[in-house]
């Protein structure tokens, strides 16, 4: 068994160890339990439920990979989706031209940028610990996006933007496709560029990046600014998807994202992860929220198994952490 385990590591990576157990375990359980769930409405269902979660858990991955942490991801996209829907209103809502639709998503991309910026400035230049930080952030975004819309929705948009939420090219879904790409560039960001290797050697020793010659702080400053991108275009997906903008969509997907990045194989302390894990638990996510669906369960139980899945991952990753360090001693 031991051999086995350290074949897989060898072949694919520890951290995808978690992920394909979990995907396993998963598709064993509510392919038995739960009618029609190895079916392709099943996997329809959750191609088009995965792009919102999987784009905000993208805007996550790389704070945490610094040792961060990004709290603001949900009410930045939510913000970045009212930034284009002010542009698109302005404009004549839903009779709003092609070219007004290229300025809202500039307006979007910005808006999430400039609170990136700034919560990565906070970090950078005042040595807060990001959970408070980013906490602040959230309650001002939280705070400035109800007082903007008074607490409501604000919808009517152009037709053209169906597409972009519900509408698909060749069988796959538009929303998961752009998810797709994002996590590419994601992976080619992470493994191929100078800013890959300096916030994950800000998350393994900030000190040591120091004296290496890091610009700590610039890198700091554009982890923070690219999560809030990633969250614009999410808030763009998202605003596509329901037809309107309320500050206060998708709020339980921030905790989730967290789960997803920690049961992907990210370090919780920063320093290690990979995309492409953090991806498949995504998958798994999704699978154990249509699996619950159709099994007629309530949709508060699967938030529940989310929590007990995050503490069954933290302690797996434990226990197999000690069980190789043992042995390595015991060599």
């Amino acid at each position: 068994m031991s051999s086995l385990i350290q074949k897989f590591n060898k072949t694919f990576g520890a951290d995808m160890a978690g992920p394909v157990i979990a995907f396993v375990v998963v598709m064993v359980i509510f392919g038995l339990g739960a009618d029609n769930f190895l079916s392709l409405g099943t996997f329809g269902s959750v191609a088009f439920q995965l792009p919102e979660l999987g784009l905000l858990t993208l805007a996550m991955l790389l704070p945490l990979l610094t040792g961060g942490i990004n709290l603001s991801v949900t009410f930045t996209a939510n913000l970045s989706g009212l930034a284009a829907a002010s542009v698109l209103q302005a404009f004549g809502g839903v009779d709003a031209s092609g070219g007004a639709f290229v300025i809202a998503v500039a307006a979007a991309v910005a808006t999430g940028a400039a609170a990136g910026l700034m919560t990565g400035a906070a970090i950078a230049y005042t040595r807060a610990h990001p959970i408070l930080v980013t906490l602040s952030m959230m309650i001002f975004l939280r705070g400035l996006g109800e007082f903007l819309t008074r607490g409501g929705d604000v919808s009517g948009f152009p037709s053209y933007m169906e597409p972009i939420g519900h509408g698909s090219i060749f069988g796959l879904p538009i929303p998961l496709l752009i998810f797709i790409v994002c996590v590419g560039i994601w992976q080619v960001l992470l493994t191929r560029s100078k800013l890959g290797f300096g916030l994950l050697m800000i998350g393994s020793n900030v000190e040591a990046g120091q004296y290496s010659g890091l610009n700590t702080r610039r890198i700091i400053m554009l982890v923070y600014t690219l999560s809030g991108v990633m969250c614009a275009v999410a808030g763009i997906i998202m605003l596509a998807r329901f037809n309107s903008v309320r500050i206060g969509h998708g709020e339980s997907y921030l905790l989730i994202t967290v789960l997803a990045a920690f049961l992907g194989g990210i370090n919780p302390f920063g320093g290690f992860g990979r995309v492409l894990p953090v991806f498949v638990a995504l998958v798994v996510l999704q699978l154990l929220s249509s699996g619950l669906n159709l099994m007629g369960a309530n949709q508060h139980l699967a938030t529940a198994l989310w929590g007990v899945l995050m503490i069954v991952v933290m302690a797996a990753r434990t226990i197999v952490s000690s069980y190789f360090a043992s042995r390595r001693k015991k060599i």
